[in-house]
């Protein structure tokens, strides 16, 4: 079961920060009319949030494939991941979700879901 819980968290939370990286453009442009200097501030943050989402999905899938659920290290790496997540997640919530914009809305959700997909399969 943590298995199916630890590679769902991963796969979701790798397609989320890909999502999250791919209309860049077009949130930089929803910001218009801002200097180039704000424009690259823009760019690069919501650039690195996509990355981090990434990056947090592929060491937990790496530390689940190769070392599995039961390692001591896993166990570290799933809830450092999962309260990582929380605290992106609390912070979405204070600043972007309460904007408009649907993807925005729903990314403290995505990122609450995936950090208890991570931490019950940490425990199960």
């Amino acid at each position: 079961m943590s298995y199916a819980l630890l590679y769902a968290g991963s796969i979701l939370l790798i397609i989320w920060g890909l999502a999250h990286i791919g209309p860049t453009k077009a949130v930089v442009r929803g910001f218009e009319p801002t200097s180039t200097e704000n424009r690259r501030i823009i760019t690069m943050e919501w650039v690195a949030e996509g990355l981090t989402l990434c990056f947090l999905g592929l060491l937990t899938l790496f530390v689940t494939i190769l070392e599995g659920p039961g390692n001591p290290a896993s166990l570290i790496v799933y809830r450092a991941c999962g309260g990582m997540l929380l605290v992106m997640a609390a912070w979405t919530t204070l600043t972007g979700a309460r904007t408009s914009l649907f993807p925005i809305r729903i990314c403290p959700i995505v990122k609450s879901i995936v950090a208890i997909l991570f931490l019950v399969g940490s425990v199960v």
